[in-house]
């Protein structure tokens, strides 16, 4: 390995480690990991041949160059770093010791759909008359949303969190590690997550929006960290989800808080907002998705299989789940119900 090259790679892990006490909010998993990554590219060097000449280098690295290039294409993640690509070889060693890591800890991974599954938005233009009174002081909205309805000015929009969201995190951060997954725009994802995590406590950078997406108007794992074999993901609709990853799901009714979101979807009863009401907290589609993913997790650790658990599909374990009726259960898994 030249000097050069070697230069290089030091430079890029001092760089990123800059960066990680520059911003504190990026992944923890996806900062250690990047700067093992290129750790394990300088163990590997061996330094005595760094006066090597300039002729044996070139032919390294074209080498070198020629396998990423069968590797596939880059894959950007600037949710993690606005400037960071890696080759899919690269994306898949580093996917491959954040679950190693996990499933130690005894953790898997959840993607988390944001609008219509852990809150409702809708525009200031979009609130009807018989919803004025959301635009009333927070002191005299009635109790239930006084700590859940908020205005949100950067995107111009009346936020409501679902019933039941903080436990929820709260209790599904104990068993999976939480990414957020969303079709809405890169700052609306942040200020989605500023509202439901503003502690930094559950995401951290883990916040994917349709500006990271590797497929236009579709999502897929292609971008997340967590393994196929052991990541779920909760959303309100399985159209928008990739053919090779919606045996991830569990799809969740739609949350329609505001009266925009009933006329959009074609929902005809009244919503919430007009209805002046909300969805049972300990009986509602949160309450219930969170008893699936503690059963999902049981069945993946507590079975007593043989394998080891980096063999363990969750796959199988999903669709042994979807076989189950749950009494009152409001969570709808995909093919189960239409729209």
């Amino acid at each position: 390995m030249s000097h050069l090259f070697r230069s290089k790679l030091v430079f890029n892990r001092n760089l990123y480690k800059k960066e990680i006490i520059k911003k504190k909010k990026m992944s923890t998993i996806a900062e250690e990991l990047l700067v093992s990554l290129v750790d394990a590219e300088l163990a590997a060097a061996d330094f005595e041949q760094v006066e090597k000449d300039q002729d044996t280098d070139l032919k390294r690295n074209k080498r070198r160059e020629k396998e990423v290039s069968k590797s596939s294409s880059s894959l950007k993640l600037r949710y993690i770093h606005k400037n960071l690509s890696l080759a899919k070889n690269e994306m898949d060693r580093l996917r491959d010791e954040n679950s190693k890591r996990l499933l130690r800890n005894r953790k898997l991974s959840l993607v988390l759909d944001l609008d219509h599954t852990l809150l409702n938005s809708a525009g200031f233009s979009r609130i009807t008359r018989e919803e004025e009174y959301l635009n009333c002081k927070r002191d005299v909205l009635p109790e239930y949303l006084k700590s859940s309805l908020f205005r949100v000015h950067g995107s111009k929009r009346l936020v409501k969190l679902r019933p039941y969201v903080n436990t929820f995190l709260k209790e599904a951060s104990k068993l999976y590690e939480l990414h957020i997954y969303t079709m809405g725009g890169f700052l609306y994802s942040l200020e989605m997550a500023k509202l439901l995590d503003p502690g930094n406590i559950y995401f951290n950078s883990r916040i994917v929006s349709r500006d990271d997406s590797t497929r236009m108007f579709e999502k897929s794992l292609d971008v997340v960290l967590g393994k196929e074999n052991a990541t779920v993901i909760l959303d309100d609709s399985e159209s928008v989800w990739c053919k090779e990853h919606k045996e991830n799901l569990i799809k969740i009714e739609r949350y329609h808080f505001f009266a925009h979101s009933c006329k959009r979807f074609g929902v005809d009863h009244k919503s919430h907002s007009q209805l002046k009401s909300d969805e049972n907290e300990s009986e509602g589609a949160l309450a219930n998705s969170l008893k699936i993913l503690q059963q999902i997790h049981t069945l993946f650790f507590d079975m007593g299989q043989k394998d080891s658990l980096e063999d363990r599909d969750l796959r199988k374990v999903l669709k042994s789940v979807r076989k189950e009726v749950v009494k009152g259960c409001k969570v709808v898994f995909s093919d189960e119900i239409s729209d």
